[in-house]
């Protein structure tokens, strides 16, 4: 009984932590975008107010799991985490980061490709499409269904693939701050990383934006890397209709029929094809 008593606590404090760490991070890039582009989140408070309930209901879902899991690492061993530099060679530290990335972002392409076909979107996606355009708050805005999907990869991979916790706190770090900043509705990042080399292959919200906009393609988190590889890469986006002055498009108009700054029609969201 104690210890399931200790194995709830473990979860409820995982979900605070959770969503103070949405809270304080998705609000200090609202309020940077507030600064850096007024007018551009204007009458979309209503949008907001539901985009952190329904964050607010994923980071109970992403919490629960992984409290459990770190009470389970901490009192009994579970997990491949580990805390001794020497448990590891030195040059695995910045691999494990690498490799919890690319296993993240593989699982999020696929899902989030599935969560595109057309019963699923319905069902589920279209809880996250409908903030039109994304604000900052957004990155979490998910249906149950959707934060399920996304709550299980980092639980799994402690399992599967040795880290330590420090790179693990990047993992988790580079997670947020890439959620939040993908869906801000302006390019933080500067110039020389979306429009170089890097931007081929790295995604920000130049890339994402084109998937709120046309709904097809671009369905990678942090890299470029199976987009590219299966054809679904549509190119960076456009900010135009925002007033953001962003980056236009990789062809040199707009990101598709309608910017995230404009309205789309809600037979495109339940009849699209992924």
């Amino acid at each position: 009984m104690v210890t399931v008593f200790a194995l709830f606590g473990s979860a409820v404090a995982m979900i605070g932590i959770v969503s103070v760490r949405y809270l304080i991070v998705s609000g200090a890039f609202a309020a940077a975008t507030r600064m850096r582009h007024p007018g551009l989140y204007v009458g979309l408070d209503a949008q907001i107010r539901r985009e952190i309930l329904w964050s607010l209901a994923s980071a109970a879902i992403y919490g629960f799991p992984a409290g459990i899991i770190a009470w389970g690492w901490q009192n009994r061993g579970w997990t491949l985490i580990y805390e001794d530099l020497a448990t590891m060679p030195l040059w695995y530290w910045p691999l494990s980061i690498f490799l919890y990335l690319f296993a993240h972002d593989s699982w999020f392409y696929w899902t989030h490709r599935w969560m595109h076909v057309p019963h699923w979107f319905r069902i589920a996606h279209a809880v996250h499409h409908a903030s039109r355009p994304p604000t900052a708050w957004a990155a979490m805005a998910f249906h149950p269904i959707e934060a399920l999907t996304g709550a299980v990869v980092i639980p799994l991979l402690v399992f599967l693939i040795p880290i330590h916790v420090a790179a693990l706190a990047v993992v988790l770090a580079v997670m947020t701050v890439m959620g939040v900043t993908n869906h801000m509705g302006w390019e933080v990042f500067p110039r020389f990383i979306w429009a170089g080399p890097m931007g081929k292959w790295i995604i920000t919200a130049s890339h994402h934006q084109r998937h709120h906009s046309d709904y097809r393609g671009n369905y990678g988190l942090y890299f470029r890397f199976w987009d590219r590889l299966c054809g679904t890469d549509r190119g960076l986006g456009s900010f135009a209709l925002s007033g953001a002055g962003q980056p236009a498009s990789s062809s040199g108009s707009a990101a598709g029929p309608r910017d995230a700054g404009g309205r789309r029609d809600d037979g495109h969201r339940a009849n699209h094809r992924a």
